[in-house]
C-alpha cells in the first residue's frame, strides 16, 4: 500500500504538468471554434465565453464555397500520395537496413539519419529550381516527390527499428519453406509491423495536410492550392471579418484532427514498439 501511495505521489506532478499542457494546446482550437459561431464585435468583448446569438452562417458560407471543396480534395490527394510513397520506399529501405548485413551499411544508414538534420527552409530554393528544370511547377508530383524525399529518414529510423525486432527465428523458418526475401519481406514482416505503419503513415498524412511553404512555391494557379493556401487567400480576402476566417480555419483543421484522433492509438503502441525493438 505505501508503495502504491509513493507510486501515486510520484505521477501527480506529472498528470499536473500534463493536464496544464493540454489546456494550453486546446485553449487556441476552443477559442477559434467559438469564434467561428460569432460576430466580429463579440471576439473582443467576449473572446472565450459562449456567444450570444449563434451565427451559423460564417460555417456554412464556407461550406458552400467551392474552392474550398477544391482545395481540401487537393490536399487531400498529395497527402495520400506522398503517404504511399513515402512508406513504400521506407519500408523498402528499412527492411535492406535491418536484415541484410552488406558493407558500409552503418555508414549508408547515417546519411539517411542525417536528412533529419537538414532544414527545409534552407532548401527552398535548390528546390525551386530543381523542380523548374524538371518542368515539375504547378504540378502536385512536385510538391509529393519533394514531401516523400524529406520524410523518408524519420520513417526509415522507425520502421528499421521495428524490424530488426523481429525475431530472426521466424526469417529462418521461413526460408526453409522456400520463402524468398521478398516473399518474407511482403507476407511475414509487412503483417507484423502494421502498428509501425500507421505510426509512419500518420505522421506522413498530418505532416503533408499541414505544409504550406512547398506548396506556396511550386503552384502559381489557384485551382491547384491547397488548403494551408486557401486559409491565407482567405484572410487576405476577408481581413476584416475576423469570425469568418476562424470557421474557415476550423474546418480546415477538421479531416486532419479526426483522421489523427481515430489513428492516435496506433501512432503512440508505433512509436513505443519502434523504440523498444531498436
Amino acid at each position: 500500500m505505501n508503495h502504491g501511495k509513493r507510486r501515486r505521489r510520484t505521477t501527480l506532478p506529472l498528470h499536473a504538468i500534463a493536464l496544464v499542457v493540454g489546456v494550453f494546446m486546446i485553449m487556441p482550437v476552443f477559442y477559434a471554434l467559438l469564434g467561428g459561431f460569432k460576430e466580429n464585435s463579440e471576439l473582443s468583448a467576449n473572446p472565450f465565453g459562449l456567444p450570444e446569438t449563434w451565427v451559423i452562417a460564417n460555417y456554412t458560407d464556407v461550406l458552400g464555397s467551392g474552392s474550398f471543396w477544391r482545395q481540401m480534395w487537393n490536399s487531400m490527394f498529395i497527402a495520400v500520395i506522398t503517404t504511399v510513397v513515402t512508406v513504400a520506399l521506407s519500408a523498402l529501405a528499412a527492411f535492406v537496413f535491418a536484415r541484410f548485413a552488406f558493407r558500409g551499411r552503418e555508414l549508408y544508414f547515417t546519411l539517411f539519419t542525417a536528412g533529419l538534420m537538414f532544414p527545409f527552409a534552407v532548401a527552398i530554393l535548390p528546390i525551386f529550381v530543381l523542380l523548374r528544370t524538371l518542368g515539375l511547377l504547378d504540378n502536385p508530383l512536385g510538391v509529393i516527390l519533394t514531401q516523400a524525399a524529406f520524410g523518408l529518414p524519420l520513417t526509415i529510423i522507425i520502421l528499421r527499428g521495428f524490424f530488426r525486432g523481429i525475431p530472426g527465428e521466424i526469417e529462418e523458418a521461413a526460408t526453409i519453406d522456400g520463402c524468398t526475401p521478398f516473399g518474407f519481406f511482403w507476407r511475414i514482416l509487412l503483417p507484423m509491423a502494421r502498428p509501425a505503419i500507421a505510426t509512419v503513415s500518420v505522421l506522413a498524412i498530418v505532416g503533408s495536410w499541414n505544409n504550406f511553404m512547398l506548396p506556396l512555391v511550386v503552384f502559381s494557379e489557384e485551382a491547384s492550392w491547397t488548403l494551408p493556401l486557401g486559409i491565407q487567400q482567405f484572410q487576405g480576402q476577408y481581413a476584416s471579418d475576423t469570425a469568418r476566417i476562424l470557421a474557415y480555419l476550423v474546418l480546415a483543421m477538421v479531416p486532419a484532427l479526426g483522421f489523427y484522433a481515430v489513428a492516435e492509438r496506433h501512432l503512440v503502441g508505433g512509436l513505443t514498439a519502434g523504440a523498444t525493438k531498436g
